[in-house]
């Protein structure tokens, strides 16, 4: 049996901790891990990807779709910097992804040797937990306090930075072994204060019209069940951040859908206007679900449930604190609230009601701009066609541009669950097309669509190689309007419509998905919408429809600040 070194080490712990796929790009000083990975036997998938920062993306949705951390590498120098901005997105988002960094050797820092930076200071900021190895005996350890820390308390992101000379260090196999459990979040599951429960159930069993607004947490704790129990018995709305989308099935009776200023519209806004009490879960109550804090009123009854106590109180004062997991905090509510049925109050809000109303109020908006056949196509029809042809738990990753408050507001999952993917922590362009990648190697039976705008497109389409030698069945939709729109359509509200360096030349995006080998389709015509998406989901292989669309700022666009 040949000598183990440090590289055979980590992919070992790797291993350990069921790992079965890494996203990634090779360097100079990552040679050894390379070479490791070629020569274990491991049953691990490594992608190969042309962007460090597609890897990233990769495994952040890859960790969403699965429950499972996502992993994800890069070189020394450029390549880690490159890692960054997919690292902060799921960190931010509290979803566990583990990048490792190659790194020069470690006799050669101070000396001036290529790609030399100094990457735990770089991190530091940008993840929950972050180390550099510098003995090879370090390895084990380290891959172990990555997964404990990202499986955790509040999930998150972590980085490893492994130099090269430490990779080929001959390595004893003594502290080869992994933590059972911290292969999968949320790990170590803790309840709240079962008197601030009580307490929590006695405002909203009383409350005259109580609303439950969910953000990511929810789903991340795969929480649906124990939320719908707890909004049945106090026939209470839920609303949700664009992350908490999948808190409840899409077609439940007492989902209203996403607030606030990216994805609300006028029927959902009315359905927090009218709460006098209100349940944050897993949501950190941030300026966009809340409008900048002005919805709900500050004159509301606030209970939070978070399992982060530092998101708690942060910008309202908080009526009830409850600090721990979303299943287990709503299940213990649910009990109590169930034991206090005598208490609802007489004149009682109806929960059913209000959203049977919001939905009607929202759908007959959408529906008559869907329908529309105005030229360049409404962004609406592309959301109505998804919606009517994609098959049961489809997923859909959007890029925050003109993708995320359409998709946010009229997006139908009939499931719980997470179906829909957006970066709405940083909003970085260029993340869909990765992202929807991630999840269909996390999830290779469900139908993956990427929606992005032409902007995000050119951030990211060398990943079609990588879609094309891997044959990824993505599916792809750009909404070409040849501008930066989110910027554009601030520029005409904010700006006077002083238009400034956001327009650019039109790409041909089917072309150009058709040169790296993949089936496209260019739409024009509206009334050419619904049987372009159609073939494109059937055809065996990635496909791609390029929709010449409306520009965004002359859109009925679902953002408050740019609606009136």
């Amino acid at each position: 049996m040949s000598q183990m070194n440090g590289a055979d080490a980590l992919v070992r712990m790797l291993q350990l901790n069921h790992v079965k796929h890494i996203f990634g790009l090779c360097g100079d000083t990552t040679l050894p891990l390379y070479d490791a990975l070629a020569r274990l036997d491991h049953g691990i998938d490594h992608i190969l990807t042309r962007d460090e920062r597609s890897a990233a993306y990769m495994a952040d949705a890859y960790a969403r779709v699965t429950g499972k951390p996502g992993v994800c590498e890069g070189p020394s120098g450029g390549g880690a910097t490159y890692l960054l901005p997919g690292i902060v997105e799921a960190n931010e988002s509290a979803i566990p992804v583990l990048g490792i960094t190659s790194d020069v050797s470690v006799g050669a820092r101070g000396k001036f040797p290529l790609t030399e930076l100094d990457q735990q200071s770089l991190y530091k900021p940008l993840t929950k937990w972050n180390t550099t190895i510098d003995r090879v005996d370090q390895i084990p350890h380290a891959v172990r306090s990555a997964f404990r820390a990202m499986t955790t308390g509040r999930p998150g992101a972590t980085h490893i930075c492994l130099p090269y000379d430490v990779q080929k260090h001959p390595y004893e196999p003594v502290d080869l072994w992994a933590q059972p459990g911290h292969d999968k979040f949320p790990a170590y599951r803790f309840a709240p204060d079962p008197q601030e429960v009580e307490r929590a159930a006695e405002k909203l069993a009383t409350a005259r019209a109580p609303v439950i607004v969910c953000g990511g947490g929810v789903v991340i704790s795969g929480a649906s069940a124990e939320l719908e129990r707890l909004a049945t018995l106090l026939n209470a709305p839920v609303c949700t951040t664009i992350s908490g989308q999948g808190s409840l099935p899409g077609s439940h009776p007492l989902l209203a859908g996403v607030i606030g200023t990216n994805g609300g519209v006028a029927a959902t806004r009315e359905v927090i206007g009218q709460a006098d009490a209100v349940l944050f879960v897993g949501a950190r109550a941030g300026s966009t679900t809340t409008e900048h804090w002005k919805m709900p009123s500050r004159d509301v009854t606030v209970l939070h449930l978070d399992v982060d106590p530092m998101t708690i109180a942060t910008n309202y004062r908080t009526d009830v604190a409850l600090v721990g997991d979303a299943k287990l905090g709503l299940a213990a509510l649910a009990d109590a609230v169930a034991a206090r049925s005598s208490q609802r109050p007489a004149g009682a809000a109806d929960g059913r009601a209000i959203v049977a109303k919001a939905r009607a109020d929202k759908h007959a908006f959408f529906s008559n701009l869907a329908e529309s056949r105005e030229r360049p196509v409404r962004p609406e029809r592309v959301v109505d066609a998804l919606n009517k042809l994609l098959p049961a738990k489809a997923i859909v990753a959007a890029d925050p541009g003109t993708p995320c408050p359409y998709f946010s507001a009229y997006f139908d999952a009939p499931q719980s669950g997470r179906h829909f993917i957006t970066n709405r922590a940083h909003g970085a362009l260029g993340f869909a097309m990765s992202a929807g990648v991630g999840a269909q190697f996390g999830r290779p039976d469900a139908m993956v669509v990427a929606v992005m705008g032409d902007g995000s497109f050119g951030f990211t389409c060398g990943e079609l190689e990588t879609i094309v030698r891997r044959n990824v069945p993505l599916k792809m939709v750009v909404f070409s309007n040849s501008v930066f729109g989110w910027i554009k359509a601030s520029q005409k509200t904010g700006y006077d419509q002083r238009y400034f360096s956001v327009d650019f030349n039109r790409t041909d995006h089917a072309r150009v998905a058709e040169a790296f080998g993949v089936k496209s389709w260019r739409v024009e015509d509206p009334a050419d919408v619904h049987g372009a998406i159609k073939a494109a989901l059937a055809h065996d292989g990635p496909a791609l429809v390029d929709v010449i669309s409306q520009e965004l700022q002359d859109t009925a666009v679902p953002v408050s600040q740019w609606m009136g």
